[in-house]
């Protein structure tokens, strides 16, 4: 397991809740921007990595919500690296695809 994310519905109640785990002296990282919801980052005292992660503005923002999932969809800074990220990738059927037999 390389990390647990917790979710939080929007921008205000990330920053609140950043608030109290700078409080709590986790040194969680700045909001980080991952296209499809703004995260951060903190270790619990344990040593886990925990973060928080927006509701939005969501995975249906770039590809139609029918059709989720049934292409590799990269966010704008990696697309000029998709036929290296496809070619490491294991080759997947759609379950719509495997449905329909």
């Amino acid at each position: 397991v390389h990390h647990l994310a917790w979710r939080v519905p929007d921008d205000a109640t990330e920053l609140a809740v950043r608030e109290r785990v700078e409080a709590a002296h986790r040194r969680p990282t700045p909001v980080i921007d991952r296209f499809w919801f703004k995260s951060v980052y903190f270790l619990e005292p344990g040593g886990v990595l925990f973060e928080l992660a927006t509701d939005g503005p969501g995975f249906a923002i770039d590809e139609p919500a029918e059709t989720l999932g049934e292409h590799l969809v990269l966010p704008p800074w990696l697309e000029p690296r998709r036929r290296e990220i496809e070619a490491a990738l294991p080759p997947l059927k759609s379950p719509r695809v495997l449905a329909s037999r």
